[in-house]
C-alpha cells in the first residue's frame, strides 16, 4: 500500500510539472502575439491555438496517468508472482530431496551407484552416508545383526561376531554415534557378548565405545532404551518393537530374512545390515 501511494504522488508531481511548463510556453506566446485594436489589447489566434493544444495535451496526460499506474501495478504483480513461483519451486526441490532420501534408503546398492557420474564406484562410507540420510545417532540390536546367534538362548553357549559386519561398523562409527543393545538371560551372556565384540576389534579398529553396549532382561526394556536415547535410526529384528517405535523414531530398519511388508514410510527392511548398505556387493 505504501508503494502504491508513492507511485500516485510521483504521477501527480509529473503532471503538475508538465502543466507548469505548458503555461510558461503560453505566456511567452501571448507576449509575442498581442494585437492592439483601438488602444485595446487582444490575444491573437496563436494564443488561442496554443491554449487548445495545451488543453488537449493535458487531457491526454491525465488519461494516460491511470494507464501508467495500471502498468506499474501490473509489473509489480508480475514481480511478486515470479518471487512466489520461485519460492514454490524451492519448496518442491526441498520436498524432492526428502523423497529421494527416503527412496534411496530402500533402493539397492546398484541404484545408489547409478546416481554417481561416470564409472567411479562409491565407497562403502559414501553408501552408508547416503542411506542414513543425515542420521547421526543409531541404536542397534546385537543378536541377528552383529552376532551370528539369533536368540538369548543361543548366547548361553556362545557369541560369534559376523565377520562381514566389521567393515560396516567401522564406516558407521565415522559418521554416527552407535549404541548396541540386547536382551540377555544372565550375566555370563553379557560377558560373552562383550568378549566377542572385543576380540573382533569392535572397540578398537571399528571405533565403537564399550560403554555404549546396553543389556536388559526384556524386549520392552530394549524399546525403552531406544525411546530414551531418541536416535535417528533404530535397527532391530523384532517386528513388534519396530511397530511400537514407529511414532517415536525417525527411521527404522527391520532385519529379516523374509520380505516384510512396510507398515509405515519410515520403516525399511533388509536381510542384513550389510546388504542394506550394499557392502557385500561393494567388496
Amino acid at each position: 500500500m505504501a508503494s502504491a501511494s508513492t507511485s500516485d504522488d510521483a504521477g501527480q508531481d509529473e503532471l503538475a510539472e508538465a502543466l507548469s511548463r505548458i503555461l510558461n510556453v503560453l505566456t511567452g506566446f501571448q507576449k509575442k502575439f498581442i494585437l492592439y485594436i483601438g488602444g485595446e489589447r487582444f490575444y491573437s489566434w496563436v494564443s488561442v491555438a496554443c491554449l487548445v493544444v495545451a488543453m488537449l495535451y493535458s487531457w491526454k496526460l491525465l488519461k494516460g496517468t491511470p494507464q501508467l499506474e495500471n502498468q506499474r501495478r501490473r509489473q509489480t504483480r508480475e514481480i511478486v508472482s515470479s518471487i512466489q513461483t520461485a519460492g514454490t519451486e524451492s519448496s518442491l526441490n526441498i520436498s524432492s530431496n526428502r523423497e529421494f532420501c527416503s527412496s534411496s534408503a530402500e533402493s539397492s546398492a546398484q541404484d545408489v551407484v547409478d546416481t554417481f557420474t561416470g564409472s567411479i564406484k562409491p565407497t562403502l562410507g559414501q553408501l552408508i552416508s547416503r542411506k542414513l540420510c543425515g542420521g547421526r545417532k543409531v541404536t542397534c540390536q546385537i543378536l541377528g545383526v552383529i552376532l551370528e546367534e539369533k536368540s538369548p538362548e543361543e548366547l548361553l553357549e556362545s557369541a560369534t561376531v559376523k565377520p562381514s559386519i566389521l567393515q560396516v561398523l567401522s564406516e558407521m562409527s565415522k559418521i554416527c554415534d552407535i549404541y548396541l543393545m540386547e536382551r540377555v538371560l544372565d550375566g555370563p551372556s553379557e560377558e560373552r557378548i562383550i568378549s566377542a565384540l572385543g576380540d573382533a576389534g569392535v572397540f578398537t579398529s571399528c571405533g565403537l565405545n564399550g560403554e555404549k553396549v546396553l543389556f536388559c532382561s526384556t524386549e520392552n526394556g530394549r524399546a525403552s532404551f531406544v525411546r530414551q536415547l531418541e536416535p535417528d535410526w533404530h535397527i532391530d529384528t523384532n517386528p513388534d518393537i519396530i511397530h511400537q517405535l514407529t511414532r517415536f523414531i525417525k527411521y527404522q530398519l527391520h532385519i529379516s530374512p523374509v520380505k516384510w511388508d512396510r507398515r509405515a514410510v519410515n520403516i525399511f527392511s533388509a536381510p542384513s545390515l550389510e546388504l542394506f548398505f550394499g557392502s557385500l556387493e561393494n567388496t
